[in-house]
């Protein structure tokens, strides 16, 4: 009884998780700085509430070689997808980059030597057609450029979760957290140098992104994983592409082309069927948003 309690609650930390995942285009599109500005800002303030959450469940910091290849792995997505959402839709930035998992399955295949099944094959072919529909959408120069970032946001992701592994409750917290640090460095001269405007709102939505869009959201993820089924992880992670683009259409007014509504279609729905389906022999294939 004690148990299902614990996974009733895990569920409802990752339903809660997702949700403020999805609040992350918006924010960014109502922010006139530069995504790398964005992003190291962003890291700044989750990275604080991140530590102090760390310090008040007694989680002590560790750096090795594995916590900070996972937090360059991270820094790296985080940064790609704030660009990316500044050069693309928000729908294109955030459904490309949910084709994490099968970019794993394509490294496991060219550097582990894995044999893919039927099954992954058939899901990797049907993402990369439906990423292929969001390029006949908005042509322009700066939104191919965004679909491409985000297509190395959902690579980078894919890195993380490899380099995440098996990593003990602290370690993951360690690498988030250096994740953080990292994003904030890269960030900090565009931010200082980039002619940045701080105004009210600016202030107020960095503040949002960094403490309820990507700080708490951490914190319940990694506390969630402990309890939360894989399955249940990856499905309650598709709740973030679908409502991302919902705010950002509902306060913003941009809407996705009708190709990439149909590409976003087949990314969403392909993966989702593929990790009910083949939950048991993929490994790593829980979704983490930026």
């Amino acid at each position: 009884m004690i148990k299902m309690n614990k996974e009733r609650i895990a569920i409802v930390q990752m339903l809660v998780c997702a949700s403020f995942w999805s609040i992350a285009g918006i924010f960014i599109k109502l922010i006139p700085w530069n995504g790398f500005a964005i992003a190291g800002m962003r890291s700044l303030i989750s990275g604080i509430t991140i530590f102090i959450c760390m310090k008040l469940m007694g989680i002590d910091y560790v750096l090795n070689k594995k916590t900070f290849m996972t937090g360059l792995f991270t820094a790296c997505v985080y940064i790609c997808f704030v660009c990316a959402n500044k050069l693309t839709t928000a729908a294109n930035a955030i459904v490309i980059q949910y084709t994490c998992p099968v970019f794993i399955v394509i490294f496991e295949v060219l550097f582990y030597g894995k044999k893919a099944r039927k099954q992954d094959v058939t899901v990797v072919l049907l993402t990369l057609g439906g990423i292929a529909l969001f390029f006949f959408d908005q042509l322009e120069g700066g939104y191919i450029l965004g679909n491409i970032v985000a297509i190395v946001a959902g690579m980078f992701m894919a890195g993380m979760f490899v380099t995440m592994g098996e990593l003990e409750e602290n370690q993951r917290f360690s690498g988030i957290l250096n994740a953080q640090i990292l994003t904030f460095l890269v960030g900090l001269p565009f931010f200082v140098f980039g002619g940045t405007q701080i105004t009210g709102t600016s202030v107020l939505c960095i503040l949002i992104l960094g403490v309820i869009q990507l700080g708490l959201p951490y914190v319940l993820y990694i506390k969630a994983t402990k309890y939360c089924p894989p399955l249940a992880c990856s499905l309650l992670s598709t709740i973030e592409p679908l409502l991302n683009p919902v705010w950002v259409f509902i306060f913003d007014g941009e809407r996705p082309g009708m190709y990439a509504l149909i590409g976003g279609v087949v990314v969403i729905v392909s993966i989702t069927v593929w990790c009910i389906f083949g939950q048991e022999k993929a490994p790593q294939e829980k979704l983490l948003e930026v």
